[in-house]
């Protein structure tokens, strides 16, 4: 049985209030759960003391057993210092492909063709 320490979506709509749960890779996302280990409320200020509330010691217990956090978990449990998240990057995504490349030659070969 593969574990996740992941989101469990609550609260009402349009003003989500998230479980940190551990639950089985196959439940569904606000399904059943093996143990409920914290909150996490998104709409709180960034520092707020109550954005996050994680029972520490459980996380890290179910870290040693193997339970596996969610992208968004490991970031959250990255910010308490429990693990150490390698940040991705992507240089290529930003840049524009290959349709915006010409729109903006071409535009830039229109301004340059009246100022000359």
């Amino acid at each position: 049985m593969s574990l996740k320490i992941r989101l469990s979506r609550g609260g009402a709509k349009k003003r989500p209030f998230y479980r940190v749960v551990i639950a089985d890779a196959r439940s569904p996302r606000d399904g059943r759960f093996i143990e409920r280990i914290g909150t996490f409320d998104p709409l709180k200020a960034k520092d707020a003391a109550d954005r996050l509330v994680l029972d520490t010691e459980k996380a890290t217990a179910w870290l040693a057993k193997g339970a596996q956090p969610t992208d968004r978990v490991a970031r959250l449990l990255d910010g308490l210092g429990l693990m150490k998240r390698t940040p991705k990057n992507n240089p290529q995504q930003g840049t524009p492909k290959k349709k915006a490349q010409e729109r903006a030659a071409a535009a830039a070969k229109a301004a340059e063709a009246p100022a000359a």
